[in-house]
């Protein structure tokens, strides 16, 4: 550890003691209220679940998503759906999120928001709210335009270099042309977003309430930051996850993509825990930022009456599974953090109810007062949130592409791969097996279960629109390109970066 940026250093300068919980629980504001709450909404970019302090992982520093965690509630059973059709799973799930639709219902894989699927802004800006963004926008302009009445530093785009952002600034016309982009190479991303966050805090005057969208690039790859952030962890400290494993046991469908060129086969142990030092750096740093737009919101006075979400629009593997992108259906790849602050909201809440994070939509307009638009089919969480309900879905279903499908209840979960005809079956108790280790469609104590499991599944996929059928060996749909050849392909061939820290050919993405 280096002495001057070490974490006791940065524990010391974080502001920890700044900000008490000043939030009081108290009932969803009417809708004729002249005293509508703010909402704040910061958006994590490639963020699991388990990388939180407070809720649990003592080898990474987060203070400021601490913060939120004791003075609101952290949802522990959060999840996006998946992905059909398309590998970039941050599409979909932020179509899902803005849009309040489940993975089926969504128009062109999630790349459109048609104006009959009123987007979560835009309900907020329709109730008189001005409405704020800043960062990416990996969906179309039209829906941006019609969901913002203000912007500063908008990326249209999936992922790009940190140090080399292909930026918009807002277009009143709302038709942001692409002859309109200028690359921002001075400052890095994490940092242009939350300076254009506390600038619209510092500046905001009017008598509406706000309502903020961050959407951060981080701690997405490349995993380029402010070198004091790495030096705060030595991957030799950090232990692998119990379900570190040097390749996947099969062809799951995705070997062959980008995320998963980003470290050789096998995966070993040495490098694994350089990735996750890098990813929990890059944690720490994206929490720094949002430390400092907490401290802004504080200097305003507005903060009692804001409601805070912190979340992220899906995991990542690193080395869980022997793999190390998100194009999966285990854990790590779309169980996500979902921390709910503010008026209405318990503090230091824990909630394992199963939920999604298109539920967040109805739930924000819920506790707003708002009405919630015909198109949203999340579920409002303010009835488990009152302790008036214990869970508002008793199960979750997920997809990715037309090779994997699962579904899970508060304990059990399913998992089914189909590659090519090449199937394979992953039964979980994820009550006395958080991690997916051990598998448990072979043991004949769980025939029942498992036959249980299946016909679960099934009713799934048929209630949410999915053509799949699993009593068909092809389950009844194509394969997705571009795994069309069938075979596996050498997952080492062409490998775009390893750990060394090399940009790789993405540098200039947009």
């Amino acid at each position: 550890m280096a002495d001057k940026f070490g974490r006791r250093a940065f524990l010391k300068t974080c502001g920890l003691g700044a900000s008490a919980c000043a939030f009081s629980s108290i009932r969803p504001h009417k809708a004729e209220s002249s005293e509508r709450p703010n909402v704040l909404f910061l958006f994590t970019d490639d963020q699991r679940f388990n990388t939180i302090h407070a809720l649990g992982n003592d080898r990474i520093i987060t203070p400021n998503i601490d913060r939120l965690v004791r003075c609101g509630t952290a949802f522990t059973n959060a999840y996006v759906m998946g992905a059909h059709m398309v590998a970039a799973v941050c599409m979909p799930s932020r179509a899902m999120l803005m849009t309040g639709r489940t993975l089926f219902h969504l128009k062109e894989r999630g790349s459109e928001l048609p104006p009959e699927h009123v987007t979560m802004p835009e309900a907020f800006r329709r109730a008189g709210y001005t409405t704020f963004h800043t960062g990416k926008w990996h969906n179309d302009r039209a829906s941006f335009a019609r969901s913002f009445t203000t912007a500063d530093k908008i990326f249209f785009g999936g992922m790009s270099s940190h140090y080399n952002i292909p930026i918009q600034d807002y277009d009143p016309s709302g038709r942001y042309p692409n002859d309109r982009r200028y690359w921002v190479t001075d400052t890095h991303s994490t940092e242009l977003y939350a300076d254009a966050a506390v600038r619209f805090l510092e500046s905001y005057g009017e008598e509406a309430p706000f309502f903020m969208y961050v959407a951060f690039q981080s701690p997405h790859d490349p995993r380029h930051m402010p070198r004091k952030y790495i030096d705060m962890y030595n991957p030799t400290d950090i232990p692998l996850p119990p379900n570190y494993l040097p390749t996947h046991p099969f062809d799951f469908g995705e070997a062959n993509h980008r995320d998963e060129k980003l470290e050789r086969w096998p995966r070993t142990p040495e490098k694994i825990k350089r990735h996750l030092a890098d990813y929990y750096a890059f944690i720490t740093y994206t929490d720094a930022a949002i430390g400092r737009i907490l401290d802004a919101l504080d200097k305003t006075g507005k903060r009692d009456n804001t409601i805070i979400v912190f979340a992220g629009d899906n995991g990542l593997a690193v080395g869980s599974h022997g793999l190390m992108g998100k194009q999966n259906l285990y854990e790590h790849s779309i169980h996500v953090p979902l921390v709910m602050a503010g008026p209405g909201i318990p503090s230091g809440g824990r909630n394992e109810a199963l939920c999604y994070l298109l539920d967040i939509y109805p739930t924000l307009c819920g506790l707003a007062g708002l009405d919630v638009p015909v198109s949203v089919e999340g579920q409002s969480l303010v009835p488990v949130l009152s302790g008036e309900r214990r869970s508002m879905h008793d199960t979750l279903f997920f997809a990715f592409k037309n090779f994997q499908r699962a579904v899970r209840t508060d304990r059990w979960k399913l998992i089914r791969f189909n590659v090519f005809g090449d199937q394979h079956t992953c039964l979980f108790d994820l009550k006395n097996d958080p991690w997916e280790t051990k598998n448990l469609a072979d043991d004949p104590a769980q025939t029942g279960r498992l036959r249980e499991m299946n016909r679960l599944l099934q009713r799934e996929i048929t209630a949410n629109g999915d053509a799949v059928d699993l009593s068909k060996s092809d389950w009844g749909v194509p394969v997705i390109e571009p795994w069309k050849l069938g075979k596996w392909v050498d997952p080492n061939e062409n490998v775009y970066y390893d750990a060394e820290w090399s940009p790789g050919p993405f540098e200039n993405m947009n």
